[in-house]
């Protein structure tokens, strides 16, 4: 058989929920900051003209902005992406959100809300490289990703502070942990997987799970502090 006619579209009807958090062991540091001062149309949106860093943000233990996924057990199934677009801010000198997620093909939109010139460089190793202008407020443009890629790294160069993240992956079971860490991904088919969190600062961590039929699974992963 082809290599299309072998790939299948997974059972639902046995899915199972994935959910848990990500924790850091230690004291974290406080979020480091950024003198924007030399960029005035940036420094007034920031107390003191200082940006604070988004990559260490912790919150009762739990770590922000970790970015939690199947990695391994999909293979061979299809997924179509959806209609829907994700949508990236420009917003206030800064990526909203700092971590975001899309699958292959889905529509990725690069939205300048700031009333000064932005723009998104991109730089993927499995994807083509891209340098979008967003020189207006109300300004998009919009990009579509062909590979899974955990993780590609977005720039502003304008304005050097500005990092953010995107993964992209060819199905919808992924996350990004909110202020307490937290995650959740659902209707994930019964199966064995690896599921993998992908930190900016502290790494990787991944885990092997057996998702029984219609089996809800609690899963925590732990860093260190630095």
């Amino acid at each position: 058989p082809t290599a299309a006619s072998t790939q299948k579209t997974p059972e639902l009807s046995s899915a199972g929920c994935v959910s848990g958090r990500v924790l850091i062991e230690g004291e974290a540091p406080a979020p480091k900051g950024t003198s924007i001062k030399g960029n005035p149309e940036c420094a007034v949106l920031h107390a003191g003209g200082n940006v604070l860093s988004e990559e260490l943000l912790v919150k009762d233990g739990g770590l922000q902005n970790a970015f939690v996924y199947v990695k391994e057990g999909l293979e061979g199934s299809v997924f179509e992406a959806p209609k829907e677009p994700v949508t990236i801010l420009n917003k206030s000198c800064v990526y909203a959100p700092h971590v975001a997620g899309a699958q292959v093909g889905q529509e990725v939109v690069f939205l300048n809300s700031d009333a000064t010139l932005h723009n998104i460089h991109a730089y993927p190793k499995a994807n083509k490289p891209f340098n979008l202008g967003l020189p207006l407020i109300g300004m998009k443009q919009t990009k579509k990703f062909t590979s899974a890629e955990v993780m590609v790294p977005l720039k502003c160069d304008v304005h050097p502070w500005m990092l953010g993240y995107v993964g992209i992956l060819a199905h919808p079971y992924f996350a990004v942990t909110d202020a307490l860490g937290n995650f959740e991904f659902k209707n994930l088919p019964a199966g064995e997987y690896s599921i993998e969190v992908w930190h900016e600062k502290l790494g990787v961590r991944s885990q092997k799970i057996k998702i029984e039929p219609q089996q809800d699974q609690k899963l925590d992963f732990k860093f260190k502090s630095p």
